[in-house]
């Protein structure tokens, strides 16, 4: 690959002037593997780190590795462990990032510059260190360095966890967009929850999904650094008192139980950029970890009652809401987030503003309605510690605050239960209440009195409270996230909303960090890339378009399925090493990875296999491509229906990885804890990206861009951002099936019957048949019911039955094109070539642009 001569970087104390050989103690070669306990476990899949250079002092950076070995172990690098290592590596690349933060900040400050502070329930962040290693531009540096010390840089990297802040595209987006708004040197910070255990470590046994603590914190936590000095008190319950003094209204809040808020910083890389951002972290603490009065009377347990109190609130990510207690952690922890974050914010703008310009140097975003009760937070502060008037204070919230909706589903827009929240948030309740009944009259106004408008926009509707309701009347600006989604928005989920605000909504499409899905994730593929065109691409992705001008060189799409076959290759290898299932890598790789809900319907996927798989036991000469297909999913720990759904993925693999009649044209494989390291693995090796969700329920998905960026042909539906990577790349390079958003709701209004479809489709009805009668020894009968009768709800909610058999004809489609390994090769490079618009540099422009009113630093 050639070398990035022309990319700037900013000097450290570590990385300048000197060049040359390292004068290092002699070393024995290893391969960073010392003893036994080194191994990766044969689940860890394996990866490389980046490979792109810039200037680096070696001699210094090994000066500063041996001086980090001692300090921090007391012993040389030589008789370093690979832990070790990776703790003293870590620890120094973590220095030159909060050395280059200070450098930044005081750029920001000498301009007067407005951040965006990003309010997130989660981060999927993945692994950092070869992500900072390569923003950096010292992957080879540093690689060379540990050589020679004996190390290998890529079993060092595998030593990480990845950080237990996220589950899904939501927490994907939110880390993207931290770090293109690095990248693209905006000043941002983020704000979310340390949490102890992440959401879940996941673990399948014969089919189920057990849910284990996830302690990425043994390793992961090495990127953290406490700020006890900036730690707030968040309280809860107990009772307000209000009295009038001088004319003015005084709040007493009494009797609460107080919680000390503990924020942990992580560095934020922005690639080649100089700029460094803060990604801050609150950690629930009890004021006092024992009552020793209790403790003395031999009341042990509740001598520490109020330390676990305080700590259950930043132990798990989205806790089990299925019942009071769990509705109950939720609501805690979203308060306790945003009132931590809320007052961190006005205290480091209160050091050099005043609260009057605040919307003229703060944004605060809030991503999906999670961090919603800041609006009624950053109100309470101001009313009630700086005495402002409801209409001063209400006027700095509508100007500073703005809203990303993630879901049009109904079940989704998070409402709390009046009670609940009058009794844990006693002063947040009376402050929402009135922004409630101010927007009535707003509305009332608007709508000439019509009621029933009123009743379905005001943000308490009987026993409840809406939080989207909440955001979209307190937002100066609320958007989408596909073009599909906001037009969703406009005309339905907000419609009314719309027609009183039309200039208050608008869309920016995800996006997603290019730069890792291709340089981390896809070396291979980055080196022929820059072979082609140049390395503009890294830090402009529309320049792959150049690509194009190769889609009929034969030569350029053998290398292509070279490099294909290559990830193959290596996602076979941990396929066998992590499940025992042996998969042929000529075979077409048909992939989904992604939550598992209904709506994403991975179940339709499962009944197409299942299909398959009759056909194929009817006649084993069936004349079709092997196909391995692979998932890869985690189910909400209460949500039985999508955990039914992975134990029948589990059985179907099963049952056709252990039948030699139809000679291994079949295999499925459920691949367990997915997570971003497992997608680096996973997705450069696909060829087929599922992208199936039933039109109009997918806000928009960021995972069908990174497969597409990686030369996956797009399965999909007419549905969120699959529209654009249609309207991109062509009708001639993606296959799309399935009903519209339009016929969807139409088929609804009409009356659907799923029943239809079993009825008047031999195949469906064979596969719904065999479903119900049991997939190696197991009964799925539960599953045929809620497609053709219902079970605890409506039949068939998601549409499988009737987008089916369009899916069987695209799947036909797709395989009968992969004959021609050229043709499918020229459709892999269009969506490379296509890609471009779709990296998160682009998006957190857009943003900065037209919603935050950013400017680079």
């Amino acid at each position: 690959m050639k070398k990035i001569a022309d990319q700037a970087i900013a000097k450290t104390d570590i990385e300048n002037t000197t060049k040359g050989e390292i004068s290092a103690p002699a070393a024995t070669p290893r391969t960073g593997i010392r003893n036994e306990k080194d191994k990766k476990t044969k689940n860890e899949p394996e990866y490389t780190c980046g490979s792109y250079k810039t200037d680096f002092d070696a001699a210094r950076f090994l000066e500063g590795v041996s001086g980090q070995t001692r300090k921090m172990f007391g012993i040389r690098p030589s008789e370093a462990e690979s832990e070790q290592m990776y703790k003293v590596l870590c620890s120094i690349i973590k220095d030159m990032l909060t050395s280059r933060r200070v450098s930044f900040k005081e750029k920001m400050r000498a301009k007067g510059a407005k951040q965006v502070y990003y309010m997130s329930v989660e981060f999927l962040l993945g692994k950092s260190l070869k992500n900072h290693l390569m923003n950096l531009g010292i992957t080879d540096g540093v690689s060379g360095v540990l050589k020679k010390l004996g190390f290998d840089l890529d079993a060092l990297c595998a030593v990480e966890q990845d950080a237990g802040l996220g589950n899904g595209g939501l927490g994907r987006l939110a880390a993207a967009y931290m770090d293109a708004l690095t990248s693209q040197g905006y000043a941002a910070t983020g704000f979310s929850i340390r949490y102890d255990y992440g959401i879940f470590k996941q673990k399948i046994v014969d089919g189920w999904q057990l849910e284990l603590p996830d302690e990425w914190l043994n390793e992961g936590g090495v990127w953290l650094s406490p700020r006890v000095e900036d730690t707030f008190e968040i309280k809860f319950g107990g009772h307000v008192e209000q009295e009038w003094v001088d004319g003015r209204l005084r709040i007493n809040h009494k009797d609460y139980t107080p919680l000390l808020a503990v924020p942990y910083d992580m560095n934020v890389s922005g690639y080649l950029s100089g700029a460094v951002n803060t990604l801050r972290l609150w950690s629930a603490k009890a004021p006092v970890d024992i009552d020793l009065k209790l403790f003395s009377q031999g009341e042990y347990v509740k001598a520490l009652e109020s330390k676990s109190y305080a700590e259950s609130i930043s132990k798990i990510l989205y806790p089990a809401d299925n019942h009071y207690e769990g509705k109950s952690l939720r609501l805690k922890q979203q308060y306790f987030f945003v009132s931590a974050s809320v007052q961190s914010i006005l205290k480091k703008h209160l050091k050099f503003n005043y609260l009057s310009n605040l919307h003229e140097k703060v944004a605060i975003h809030i991503n999906d309605t999670h961090p919603a009760l800041c609006i009624p937070e950053l109100m309470r502060i101001l009313l009630d510690e700086y005495s402002y008037s409801w209409e001063d204070a209400w006027n700095i919230v509508r100007q500073t605050i703005s809203y990303t909706n993630h879901t049009v589903m109904a079940e989704a827009l998070e409402k709390w239960p009046k009670e609940l929240f009058r009794t844990l948030l006693p002063r947040i309740y009376q402050i929402t209440e009135e922004i409630d009944r101010r927007f009535r009259e707003e509305l009332s106004g608007f709508f000439s009195n019509d009621h029933a408008a009123v009743a379905r926009n005001a943000i308490i509707q009987g026993n409840d409270i809406y939080m989207a309701n909440l955001c979209v009347a307190a937002s100066y600006a609320v958007n989408g996230v596909s073009a599909l989604h906001s037009n969703i928005l406009k005309e339905s989920v907000f419609r009314d909303y719309y027609l009183m605000r039309p200039k208050t909504f608008t869309n920016v499409t995800n996006g997603i960090t290019h730069r890792r899905w291709l340089l981390i994730a896809n070396p291979k593929l980055s080196s022929l890339i820059t072979d082609l065109t140049g390395n503009g691409f890294i830090t402009d992705a529309a320049q792959l378009k150049q690509l194009e001008r190769y889609k009929d060189d034969k030569t350029v799409l053998k290398k292509l399925d070279n490099i294909k076959l290559s990830n193959k290759l290596k996602l076979a290898e941990y396929i066998k090493s992590a499940n025992g299932v042996s998969v042929n890598p000529d075979a077409i790789f048909d992939v989904q990875i992604k939550r598992l809900h209904e709506y994403k319907r991975q179940l339709l996927n499962a009944l197409h296999i299942l299909d398959l798989y009759l056909k194929l036991k009817e006649n084993p000469d069936l004349d079709i491509n092997p196909r391995v297909f692979v998932f890869g999913a985690k189910a909400a720990s209460s949500y039985t229906m999508a955990k039914q759904i992975i134990r029948l993925i589990y059985q179907l693999g099963v049952l056709i990885n252990n039948d030699k009649t139809i000679k291994d044209k079949l295999k499925v494989v459920f691949l367990e804890n997915y997570r971003v390291t497992l997608a680096e693995l996973i997705i450069p090796a696909a060829n087929v990206s599922e992208q199936i969700s039933v039109a109009g329920k997918e806000a928009s998905g960021t995972g069908n861009m990174k497969f597409m960026i990686n030369g996956a042909v797009t399965m999909g539906t007419m549905d969120g951002a699959n529209i654009e990577i249609y309207d991109n790349v062509g009708k001639d390079n993606i296959f799309i099936f399935g009903l519209h958003a339009n016929e969807i709701e139409d088929l609804r209004q009409s009356g659907y019957n799923p029943a239809f479809y079993y009825n008047h489709n031999a195949a469906l009805k064979h596969v719904i048949d065999t479903l119900a009668a049991g997939i190696a020894g197991v009964g799925f009968r539960d599953i045929a019911d809620s497609l053709t009768i219902g079970v605890y709800g409506k039949a068939d909610p998601y549409f499988v039955m009737a987008d089916f058999d369009a899916y069987a004809s695209a799947q036909a489609a797709l395989d009968k094109t992969y004959n021609d390994k050229t043709a499918f090769n020229k459709m892999s490079l269009m969506n490379i070539a296509n890609a471009g618009f779709f990296a998160a540099d682009r998006s957190v422009n857009e943003y900065a642009e037209r919603i935050w009113n950013l400017k680079r630093i």
